[in-house]
């Protein structure tokens, strides 16, 4: 996808992009420039990771240990 620059450097990001990202309004983004591509890294706060973290563990069946092979 093509954006363009504004008279004051802004650019918008598109909406699947920014869907894909889970970028929302208020989220911080990370700045990266390597040569001369740029890298936009979305920012997670604490809050954020300890829920995606919380979610994955729910989803994941967790075996009692009796249950194991010894």
């Amino acid at each position: 996808m093509t954006v363009k620059v504004s008279p004051k450097y802004q650019v918008v990001i598109p909406g699947p992009v920014r869907k894909s990202l889970g970028i929302v309004v208020g989220s911080k983004i990370e700045v990266i420039a390597k040569g001369k591509v740029a890298y936009l890294v979305p920012v997670l706060e604490l809050g954020d990771i300890q829920t995606e973290l919380k979610n994955k563990l729910d989803q994941t069946e967790l075996r009692e240990k009796k249950d194991r092979p010894v």
